[in-house]
């Protein structure tokens, strides 16, 4: 039976099973590609099973524990926990900020200049001078500030000149705005299984490749670098495009080579968790000039100023049949970034810092399977992940809580975790998420296994050392815990 790209609206077909309405999944019936897209109906769902609820599962009463009994017993059944300070992350406003980028912001908000496109030349405004230090910093020809990551991701595929309606691969396993991005575009997923270690399958793709897929875009997700070496050579295989959805690596390498250079362009985003921070934003990088252009018009260079960005010559589009976004970055943001950008080898530098010390600490822990690199150091650490196989992970991310480490079951049942694809409802014509799983059932049972632990660039040894405590803990009476069925 072969794949299917349009789906009914959410009737059953003959065989009971549900009908999708974008994303592509395996073994599916044929269907009229010209449809009404309907409203699922909520069936009933069943109530959650240890996942990332705050409120611990009931349990049964325990004698009080005394002395060092406390120290061992989990904080999850009254224990004490290993830190009661709150886990370092941005949305408490453990950011990377240096009092030379507040500085350059405010110069930014006090010159009164805050269009990108004043009357100054290219390379005096602040968003000029960033996309010319992003350059040099990635080695490509253009770089191009925009307005989030999902925006570059967007333009890159439009400016690529994929066409409207085609599929473009992409991971099951990813944050919700890389098939928002596809979507954006104007194409459609086509959602990929991932390996073990949550990168995208490859061999799962060119089992299931079909000629309408006019694009692959991979995922360094979380910030490890998925095997876009191999990836690069498939697609050109192919003869369509790589984008690199880089937005959670920026900075990070492969092979002494930057993620989001390996394709025809590499998206970033400069959101309040990234690696440079303003908030919201997002840029581009390509060596494709006709790639740029068609970017730099479609975010919104209207009436020549299309030409600011090509100073040795024309620009190869003249932009007029493109429509405008208005996706463009202001002066504000770009000012704080490019001062940010100064000091972004020490912040990578902490981040692996404190990525190294927990992972050495934790390697061979019997009960946990840590997420291993494609290749060495090809990682960000702006995260500490890994799977309990064979255990239940929505359990051990709530114990882990209750030891004052954030932590989240990523496939966790009472959860609206926007990296599940079974999530992504605006994709389906269901809202049955078992239905929704069984379409890539390798990547739901891993990210049901998976725990996620956001590693700050903030964080002291002392705090890394308190999240060895509480995994080696939660563990130890893991044990104590009946599988998950």
């Amino acid at each position: 039976m072969s794949d299917l790209v349009a789906f009914t609206t959410p009737r059953q077909d003959r065989a009971g099973t549900a009908r999708l309405r974008r994303v592509i999944v395996p073994g599916a019936r044929p269907a009229n590609p010209i449809k009404r897209i309907g409203t699922a109906t909520a069936r009933p769902r069943s109530p959650p099973v240890n996942g990332n609820n705050d409120a611990p599962a009931p349990s049964r009463p325990r004698p009080a524990p005394h002395g060092t009994e406390l120290e061992r017993q989990l904080a999850l059944h009254g224990g004490r926990p290993i830190r009661r300070t709150p886990w370092p992350t941005y949305d408490k406003g453990a950011v990377f900020l240096h009092p030379e980028d507040e500085d350059a912001a405010i110069r930014a908000i006090r010159s009164h200049l805050y269009f990108r496109y004043d009357h100054r030349p290219q390379n005096e405004t602040e968003c000029g001078r960033f996309e010319d230090e992003l350059c040099r910093y990635f080695g490509t020809r253009h770089a191009l500030a925009v307005s989030s990551g999902t925006a570059a991701l967007a333009l890159a595929l439009m400016g690529a000149g994929v066409p409207a309606g085609s599929l473009v691969a992409c991971p099951g396993f990813t944050f919700v705005a890389t098939p928002s991005a596809i979507v954006l575009a104007g194409c459609r997923p086509f959602l990929v299984e991932v390996d073990d270690d949550l990168r995208m399958d490859l061999d799962d793709l060119r089992r299931r490749w079909r000629p309408d897929i006019r694009a692959v875009m991979v995922v360094h997700m979380r910030g490890f670098a998925a095997d876009v070496e191999a990836l690069a050579a498939f697609a050109a295989e192919m003869g369509v495009p790589l984008i690199e959805d880089a937005v959670p690596a920026l900075g990070a390498e492969l092979n002494g080579r930057k993620l989001g250079t390996f394709g025809a362009a590499g998206a970033f985003s400069t959101q309040s968790d990234k690696a440079l921070n303003c908030g919201e934003g997002g840029f581009l990088v390509t060596d494709d000039s006709t790639l740029f252009a068609r970017a730099v018009a479609l975010s919104g260079a209207y009436e020549g100023r299309l030409r600011r960005h090509f100073p040795h010559g024309e620009p190869p589009v003249t932009g007029l049949d493109l429509p405008l976004l208005s996706l463009r970055m202001d002066e504000i943001r770009a000012a704080l970034l490019r001062a940010e950008l100064d000091r972004l080898p020490q912040r990578l530098a902490l981040f692996h810092r404190n990525y190294d010390h927990v992972r050495a600490a934790l390697a061979g822990l019997p009960g946990i399977a840590v997420r291993r690199p494609v290749a060495p150091g090809a990682y960000l650490g702006e995260a500490f992940v890994f799977r309990v196989p064979g255990g239940d992970a929505g359990w051990f991310a709530r114990a882990l809580r209750a030891e004052g480490i954030d932590a989240r079951n990523i496939g966790a049942d009472d959860d609206l975790n926007v990296r599940a694809f079974w999530n992504w409802r605006f994709l389906y014509d269901t809202a049955d998420a078992g239905e929704i799983r069984a379409t890539l059932p390798r990547t739901a049972r891993l990210l049901t296994e998976t725990v996620d632990v956001p590693l700050s660039s903030n964080l002291t040894p002392a705090d890394c050392d308190d999240l060895v405590r509480a995994v080696r803990k939660v563990a130890a009476a893991r044990d104590t815990v009946p599988a998950r069925p």
